[in-house]
């Protein structure tokens, strides 16, 4: 299954054609195995300022799969992620990427993102992405 990050989503839902965009389209059109999480609801709410859009837009995200945190376990597991990429020289700049990526590991999801600090986990930390891109 995979986990599409808001990075994805907004691409997707503001039309900007890029390649994760197309690709995110691809994926809905040939109906693949993609979930989300609360956060990433959240982080896509959030920026929509018209109450009739939001409405729309959230009826849209909850016909997908939702996924959650396990518990307790999945926000010490946050924090390593950051501890552990900050050892190993690389910056996360939100701990909020680090949520996503605890939640897709424990999960066993590949994570569909557009975000360099998932590049940055995905070369400490053992998530796996998704990207039929390259």
């Amino acid at each position: 299954m995979i986990l599409a990050d808001t990075s994805v989503w907004i691409d997707f839902l503001e039309g900007k054609g890029t390649p994760q965009h197309m690709e995110l389209h691809r994926l809905i059109e040939e109906d693949a195995d993609i979930c989300l999480t609360g956060i990433v609801i959240a982080e896509i709410l959030q920026g929509i300022k018209d109450n009739v859009q939001r409405n729309e837009v959230m009826s849209y995200l909850l016909e997908f799969p939702i996924v959650e945190p396990k518990g307790i376990s999945t926000y010490i597991h946050t924090a390593e992620i950051y501890r552990t990429c900050a050892v190993k020289g690389k910056t996360v700049r939100k701990t909020i990427d680090c949520l996503i990526a605890a939640i897709a590991i424990e999960h066993g999801l590949k994570l569909f993102h557009n975000d360099r600090d998932f590049d940055n986990i995905s070369s400490c930390c053992p998530l796996k992405t998704f990207d039929s891109l390259k």
